[in-house]
């Protein structure tokens, strides 16, 4: 037996990334998403939903660049603090420990301590209510080169130890269930 709920956002897991933003030190801030996801391959696309009252959204229109910055069991409570303190009163980087990396392709900085940061130049910003959303091109990928197999060239999302979102809570990652393709395999 089912019970009918009202409409509300209950798609999860959800990633929980930190999206660093800011062209210059003095504007670097850092923004816990948790709605994040892919739109395109080809081309590479991808958004992030955010508040525009939060301090980070004037930057973000600002510059038109941010980088998702993928969390993991050892950033998680920085991953919190940085989506419930506000830029306007702290500098999140030295507050929680983060080096600011340089991008490679856009202005804004990448969050050293992530194993992976997705570099995105924004091409659109649609108004949806309560949230406006960041549709993006991904412009560079810089990935920590001890999760990459030498042989496959995967990053190994197991062993970065990445973290989720669902309904107010964090996890890491479970057990590998199956793989792509592996239910229509050939025994």
């Amino acid at each position: 037996m089912k019970t009918d709920w009202k409409p509300g956002t209950m798609i999860y897991p959800l990633p929980a990334v930190m999206i660093s933003c800011g062209r210059e030190p003095s504007e670097y801030n850092i923004l816990t998403v948790s709605w994040a996801g892919t739109l395109c391959t080809n081309p590479p696309m991808c958004y992030i939903s955010v508040r525009p009252e939060r301090y980070s959204a004037s930057i973000l229109k600002k510059n038109m660049e941010f980088v998702i910055n993928l969390t993991t069991r050892d950033t998680a409570y920085a991953t919190d603090w940085c989506g419930v303190v506000s830029g306007r009163e702290h500098d999140k980087f030295a507050a929680m420990g983060l080096t600011p990396g340089r991008a490679s392709v856009v202005s804004a900085p990448v969050i050293d301590e992530s194993p992976l940061c997705i570099e995105c130049r924004v091409r659109e910003i649609i108004g949806l209510g309560s949230h406006d959303m960041y549709i993006s091109d991904v412009v560079n990928i810089r990935a920590e080169d001890k999760y990459i197999d030498k042989e496959s060239g995967a990053f190994d999302m197991q062993g970065a130890g990445l973290i989720a979102y669902a309904h107010g809570n964090y996890y890491t990652l479970g057990e590998l269930v199956g793989k792509f393709g592996w239910s229509v395999k050939k025994k």
